[in-house]
């Protein structure tokens, strides 16, 4: 999947700034490491394979014996389990449903849930409105019965009342891990086990850390970003082919959004689907402002006769518009996924993990916070208690 060349390919060729990034971004990454060895950056254990889940194979197997899975939650609660169960789907057998906004048109997936269900309501805190929201609706229609499982801190909260209320199995969100960093740690992983897939081949932080194509991919990648923003380049659009990566591009869109977007600084995230938004965006990211780099998120797995035919039209139509943009120099990247197995969705949540996490130390803001997002938070529990 990782390819030095598939970064920004030619754009930088005689940038004597990137070069001088590329050093920069160097001795970041070696300073990072440092801080990995010393364990100083412990959300990043459960990218371990030696993590150690706050739940047992004895309450995966209780709960595996249902035929649905309904997730409750919200933003990076919810999204990398989104992206597990959209980009793994021909492997998982189980229908999987999610409660992720405040819409009522979500309510009508009840109708289409049967009794042999089970319920995984994920809130770090414990208190997220629209998660406690969702889940007081799901009680309403007395759905519950024993088969509830919350991921939360052990603290008191709204989330951790209803579950004591109502018999559920209670696993730890570890504090230090925050929500979208969570992805293999216990939010994600354990509704992936209930899916059937091998945790374990998610994690592979070790080995990637002394990969050398993985190294080489990852600074030449976060050293471009990094020259692209200096630039005031700061306009990232995801360009996507494959439906089955669409919840990957919303997580990464969170990831990059939450993490960086702070003190006036940041790289706007926006997502396009291709060959759709050829027809209503192209002309824009060819002939408008150049101040956008894109990532193409790409599938060349082997496919059926009967999707052949589609699969070289939407390849051809991907493929044009990238020679389009070498030639008029405009910066992307691109990530072709061709197995769709654990291991690989895992090397790309490590990869954008690490990218967000080095380019936050190069522009220097705390990637693990989300201060703004507070204040929304506490107006919008001032104006319910009028």
């Amino acid at each position: 999947m990782l390819k030095k060349n598939n970064f920004f390919k030619k754009y930088f060729s005689s940038s004597l700034k990137f070069k001088k990034n590329l050093i920069k971004t160097k001795k970041i990454f070696k300073s990072f490491v440092k801080d990995l060895e010393n364990g100083e950056i412990p959300l990043l254990n459960s990218y371990e394979k030696n993590y150690k889940f706050d739940f047992s194979k004895t309450t995966v197997k209780k709960f595996s014996k249902y035929e649905n899975i309904v997730v409750i939650g919200m933003g990076g609660s919810i999204l990398g389990t989104k992206s597990i169960y959209s980009f793994l789907k021909k492997k998982i057998k189980k229908k999987v449903f999610f409660f992720d906004n405040l819409d009522s048109n979500l309510y009508l997936q009840l109708k289409k849930i049967k009794n042999n269900s089970c319920f995984v309501a994920v809130s770090k805190s414990g208190d997220t409105l629209e998660t406690i929201t969702n889940l007081r609706k799901v009680i309403s229609k007395n759905l519950l019965k024993n088969r509830l499982v919350i991921i939360t801190e052990l603290k008191n909260s709204d989330l951790m009342q209803i579950g004591i209320k109502y018999n559920a199995e209670i696993i730890e969100h570890k504090e230090f891990i925050s929500g979208r960093y969570s992805v293999l740690s216990e939010s994600c992983m354990f509704p992936a086990a209930l899916m059937g897939l091998n945790l374990y081949k998610f994690k592979n932080l070790k080995k990637f850390v002394k990969n050398k194509i993985f190294i080489s991919s990852l600074i030449q990648n976060v050293s471009g970003i990094y020259t692209l923003n200096t630039e005031g380049i700061i306009n990232s659009v995801i360009f996507n082919y494959d439906s089955c990566l669409n919840d990957l591009a919303y997580w990464y869109q969170q990831l990059s959004a939450e993490s960086l977007g702070k003190k006036r600084k940041g790289i706007y995230p926006s997502i396009s689907f291709g060959p759709k938004d050829h027809h209503s965006l192209l002309q824009l990211y060819l002939d408008g402002p150049k101040d956008k780099f894109f990532t193409f998120f790409n599938v060349s797995a082997k496919t059926t006769t009967q999707n052949k035919k589609i699969n070289t039209i939407t390849k051809a139509q991907s493929d044009a518009v990238k020679n389009i943009f070498n030639s008029k120099k405009i910066p992307f990247r691109q990530f072709t996924f061709s197995r769709k197995n654990e291991s690989e969705l895992g090397e790309i949540f490590t990869f954008l993990v690490l990218e967000t996490i080095l380019l936050s130390r190069l522009i220097n803001v705390n990637p693990f916070d989300q201060p703004a997002v507070e204040e929304v938070k506490i107006e919008t529990k001032r104006l319910l208690k009028r």
